[in-house]
């Protein structure tokens, strides 16, 4: 896997751990909200092993009750890539 294809782990762990939630907990409520997840894929998420989908990414922001932006690195900090063809 490329480095960078998942850059909202750190941020999700950040924002469980800042909630008291645990990885079973986080889990539960994004099934809640209709995204199976286990812990297991919490955990590989968090760890950025696991790229994170669109939907996933919404889903996890609902289920921790914040904005998909602010599952985003702040912009200095996100990875830069050389421009694309368009």
């Amino acid at each position: 896997m490329a480095k960078f294809q998942n850059i909202v782990g750190p941020r999700v762990r950040k924002l469980r751990y800042q909630q008291g939630l645990t990885q079973e907990m986080l889990a539960a409520r994004c099934t809640i909200l209709g995204l199976e997840l286990t812990r297991a894929t919490l955990s590989k998420i968090e760890a950025q092993l696991r790229c994170v989908t669109d939907a996933e990414l919404v889903v996890l922001a609902e289920a921790l009750k914040v904005s998909v932006s602010a599952l985003l690195p702040p912009k200095k900090a996100r990875p830069h890539k050389a421009a694309g063809p368009w």
